[in-house]
């Protein structure tokens, strides 16, 4: 038996939580403003549409190795 290589497994986790991060982000801040979310600290609507987007590619990582193993 062949076995994978480690950097095709981590292709096979990274982008499609990449790809579902990005999605995630369009349907998340279209119903809810982060910035209004994140009223404590001074940020600009960019920076918490980038917080948001590497949070939801974080959880994406973990849910898609936890099932690749």
């Amino acid at each position: 038996m062949e076995k994978i290589p480690i950097i095709q497994r981590v292709v096979a986790i990274l982008w499609p939580s990449f790809i579902t991060a990005g999605i995630a982000t369009i349907l998340f801040t279209t119903a809810f403003d982060p910035v209004v979310i994140l009223i404590d600290y001074d940020i600009s609507r960019m920076a918490s549409y980038t917080i948001c987007f590497f949070l939801f590619w974080l959880f994406g990582v973990i849910t898609a190795a936890a099932t690749c193993y």
